[in-house]
C-alpha cells in the first residue's frame, strides 16, 4: 500500500510535456478474439491528493474501454482479460503546484483453449496524464474534469496494454494460430457424424 502511494505521490509531480493521446490499437494480434472482459477495483488505493472516484466509476470505464479497443479483433482463438485497478490520483482543482493524475492497473491474460494464464506474473502498468500548454501551468485540475482524466488515464494505459500485447505476440507467439486445436475440433465433429 506504501509503495503505490508512493509511486502516485512521486509520478504526479513529473512535470514534462507529452503530445496528448495518441491511440495506439494495434493493426492486429493474429487470432486474438476478446472473451472476458473483467475488471475490478474493489482494493484500489488513492493518491494523497486526489479528486474522489469510486471502484464502480473506474471499473466501468475501463471495462467499456477495453471493449471498445480490443473487442473488434475478430481472430479465432478466445482470450480474457482480468485487469485491477491497483491505485489512482486525479488531480484536484486549486493546488498551489500542478499535479499530474496517474493510473496504476494490473494485468492477467488468460487463453481459453488451453485454459491457462499466458503470463505467470501479473503485467503492471503505470501511466500518467497527458500534458498540454494549459494543465502544464494551470494544472490538469483546473483544465479538465474527473471525467476527462480518467478517460485520459485509460486511453494512455490501453496504449501501454497494445503495445505489451504486441510484443508478447512477437516474441512468444502468444496469439499465433493453434492448428493442433483447430484439428482437434475438426476431428471432433467429424467422429460425433
Amino acid at each position: 500500500m506504501i509503495r503505490i502511494l508512493t509511486l502516485l505521490a512521486g509520478l504526479a509531480l513529473v512535470a514534462a510535456c507529452n503530445t496528448g493521446p495518441q491511440d495506439r490499437t494495434p493493426d492486429s494480434l493474429g487470432e486474438f478474439k476478446l472473451g472476458h472482459n473483467i475488471v475490478v477495483a474493489d482494493k484500489m488505493r488513492q493518491g494523497p491528493i486526489s479528486r474522489d472516484a469510486t471502484a464502480e466509476e473506474w471499473e466501468t470505464n475501463i471495462r467499456d474501454a477495453v471493449q471498445a479497443r480490443f473487442g473488434g479483433f475478430d481472430g479465432d482463438q478466445l482470450y480474457h482479460f482480468g485487469i485491477s485497478v491497483e491505485g489512482y490520483m486525479l488531480a484536484p482543482e486549486g493546488f498551489i503546484y500542478n499535479p499530474r493524475s496517474m493510473l496504476v492497473i494490473n494485468v492477467t491474460v488468460w487463453d481459453d483453449a488451453a485454459n491457462r494464464k499466458l503470463n505467470d506474473e501479473v503485467h503492471q502498468i503505470t501511466v500518467v496524464e497527458d500534458s498540454t500548454a494549459a494543465t502544464f501551468f494551470k494544472g490538469s485540475g483546473r483544465e479538465r474534469t474527473k471525467q476527462e482524466q480518467m478517460d485520459g488515464l485509460t486511453a494512455n494505459a490501453l496504449d501501454q496494454l497494445g503495445d505489451w500485447l504486441v510484443e508478447m505476440n512477437e516474441t512468444e507467439g502468444w496469439f499465433a494460430a493453434k492448428p493442433d486445436l483447430a484439428g482437434d475440433e475438426t476431428e471432433n465433429s467429424s467422429t460425433a457424424e
